[in-house]
This record gives structure tokens, sequence and C-alpha cells, in this order.
């Protein structure tokens, strides 16, 4: 079995990267979809939040993602107090999750891999890195934000330079979808000699 840290720049196409992996058998932990499991109402890292940043992050009995997110990006006290709610619960559970699966590569998309210097923590890492007009345009485009609100955002991430360092493989996703068979090709057939026994 190996286990692969999959990062990248927000928009970069992290989820996309791991779908195709996902058709060649990999299993897939997503931080992003944990992190909204370990928050559902009744979850002790919601009241957590509740007890740190108060009620009005709330939509009844929901997180409102949206209030939550205005704050953090604008705050990185608030961002660094959120993280420390929510980093060990997704962490607790995709631990979990691991232990249950039996497929041969385990790929746990976490967007804040780097940043939480979680890299050495699996045999490869792998980033998906673009050029940075494109990822501010895609994220502009997919999540309606003005150009600073977008720039806000990817500068709250570790910088390019730095990602790509950690990198033991890096797939280009600045060009079109189809790019990407390519390289995810050849990632693959070297993950499948990685774990080939001698």
């Amino acid at each position: 079995m190996l286990r692969i840290g999959l990062t990248g720049g927000i928009a970069s196409g992290k989820s996309t990267v791991a779908e195709r992996l996902a058709e060649r058998g990999a299993a897939i932990i997503d931080a992003d979809v944990l992190a909204r499991e370990v928050v559902e109402p009744g979850s002790p890292a919601l009241a957590a939040i509740v007890e740190r940043f108060g009620t009005e992050m709330l939509d009844g009995t929901v997180l409102n993602r949206a209030r939550m997110a205005e704050l953090v990006f604008a705050d990185p006290q608030a961002r660094r107090a959120l993280e420390q709610i929510i980093h060990p619960a997704v962490r607790a559970r995709a631990a979990e999750l691991e232990e249950r699966t039996s497929a041969r590569f385990i790929v746990h998309v976490i967007p804040l891999l780097v940043e939480t210097g979680q890299q050495d923590s699996f045999d490869l890492c792998l980033v998906v890195d673009l050029d940075p007009e494109t990822q501010l345009a895609r994220l502009m485009a997919r999540s309606g934000l003005d150009e600073s609100e977008a720039r806000a955002r990817v500068a709250a991430q570790v910088d390019r330079a730095t990602r790509r360092r950690a990198a033991d493989f890096v797939i280009d996703n600045s060009g079109a979808p189809s790019d990407l068979d390519p390289q995810i090709n050849t990632l693959w057939a070297k993950l499948l000699q990685a774990d080939t026994p001698d």
C-alpha cells in the first residue's frame, strides 16, 4: 500500500486529479469532504466553533460556511483558531477511513498539506500546479469572488514555489482537462512501479 498526499492551491484542480486517480483504482480520502462531515449538527467540532466564534456562525443548527470563510480569510488569528478545531477532527476521521480500505493506493486530498507540515507523513507528495493568473480566473469563476477577494484567498495559502519544492511529483493543470491524462498516466505507471516488490 502506498499513501499519497495530494495538494495544490485553491482552484488548482485537486478534485479533478483525485477523480482521475479514483478511476484507476485509488481510494480517495478528501479532507474538504471530511471538514464538512466533522462539523455536522451535534458534532463536538461544531460545538467548539460556536464556543469560540459565537452563534452568529450558525444558520439554525448548521454552520454558515460562507460567513465563517469571510471571517477567517480576513483574520489570520481566527483562521488558526478554526484550524485548531477542524484539523484534529479531520485527521482522526481520515485515519478511520484509511484503516477500512484495502486499496493498493490511498490518496489523501489535503489542501493545506504543506502549510500544516504533513508532506513527510506520506510515501509520496503530489502537487497540482497551475499558473497564478489561470488560478485566479478559475477561482473567481467558481466561487463568484471579485479579484481582491480571490487574491486574498490565494495569499492565505503557502506560496507556489514552497508547495512545488515539497512535491515528489507535479501535475500541471494550467491547460485543458485533456492535458491531465498523459501526466496522470505517467504518475500511475510510477506508482505501480514503486509498489511492485523487487
